[in-house]
């Protein structure tokens, strides 16, 4: 079976990407460590340009328009609005990013400060508002993540880890549309000694846990509600496609465990982590026997966060509450 995206699209979209995106770090928790009986290595997207991995392939998508585009448009939660904002300031092109009316307030402003225009919609509307920019505008759509050119980008991120973390068993990275996931898996699988990849997901949208067990892609959940504002979408036909043939995994977890797992990373690891982001250490909490003994490598996708889930993470592990 031929896949969308291949080994070789993700390294020549490395070598495309890498003046204008960061290579980011990776960090470690040795309290971590402990408690999971795991080696767990973080790779910290949310210290990427725009602040998240979307960045990569927005910039691996932008970079390869044809020179007469005459503009670029998009629909996002945020982070992919960023990303197209900023990488089409890469090539001085204009760029409209349709947004959900209940996006975070932060998000929207900060696709407007990367000189975007923001097109507000009801969260069902994104991608007929999107069709009537690119109508009206003549722009090109870049789709957030069902695209062989942003695939490729997102998986870039895996790729760097690999390289900086050798002979990881596993790696675990927040599953929404897809994108990054897919990557992932198109990464870890070509390696020599095959890495399993797993998603991470909220059970108030687990269509990618659906889809991915049943073998059949499953409609996201209408009108969805949970702290991961970045994983509201359903998932793509591309990216089921290589997930469901690469033998993906999900593990779906709790609101509260996406707090715990936030909140230990903004106090034990002096990191601001959104709680998209902090879904994968949610996964390793919910089902530490899974990567017990395990090099484990985590996408940390974003930081991009108004703050708004702290009083209820605080609370949550408070004595009284569970510690994360």
């Amino acid at each position: 079976m031929t896949l969308p995206v291949t080994l070789a699209d993700v390294e020549a979209a490395a070598a495309r990407i890498g003046p204008f995106v960061h290579r980011t770090p990776v960090f470690t928790s040795s309290t971590l460590d402990r408690r999971l009986g795991s080696r767990v290595f973080f790779k910290a997207e949310n210290l990427q340009k725009v602040g998240a991995f979307k960045a990569r392939g927005a910039t691996n998508a932008v970079l390869q328009l044809p020179d007469d585009t005459r503009g670029v448009v998009t629909h996002s939660s945020g982070n992919h609005g960023q990303a197209i904002a900023y990488a089409a300031s890469i090539r001085d092109l204009p760029a409209w990013v349709v947004m959900p009316r209940t996006a975070p307030v932060l998000k929207i402003e900060a696709v407007r400060s990367y000189g975007a225009e923001v097109v507000l919609c009801d969260h069902a509307e994104r991608e007929s508002t999107a069709a009537a920019v690119m109508e009206r505008t003549g722009a090109a759509l870049i789709h957030p993540f069902d695209e062989p050119a942003v695939i490729a980008g997102q998986g870039t991120a895996t790729l760097e880890l690999v390289e900086q973390v050798p002979n990881l068993d596993v790696v675990v990275a927040p599953v929404g549309g897809g994108g990054l996931l897919s990557g992932a898996a198109t990464v870890g699988s070509a390696q020599k000694r095959p890495i399993r990849v797993v998603g991470a997901e909220p059970f108030a949208v687990d269509d990618a846990y659906r889809s991915l067990l049943t073998g059949v892609r499953q409609p996201g959940l209408e009108s969805p509600v949970t702290l991961a504002d970045g994983l509201l979408t359903g998932i793509g036909a591309r990216p089921f496609t290589i997930l469901n043939a690469l033998g993906a995994e999900v593990v779906r977890v709790t609101e509260a465990a996406i707090l715990e797992a936030a909140y230990f990373f903004l106090q034990r690891m002096k990191l601001v982590v959104e709680p998209s982001g902090a879904t994968p250490l949610a996964a390793l909490h919910t089902e530490p026997d899974r990567f017990r003994d395990r090099r484990v490598g985590v996408i940390i996708s974003g930081g991009n966060t108004d703050f708004a889930w702290l009083d209820a993470a605080q609370a949550l592990t408070s004595p009284r509450g569970t510690n994360p």
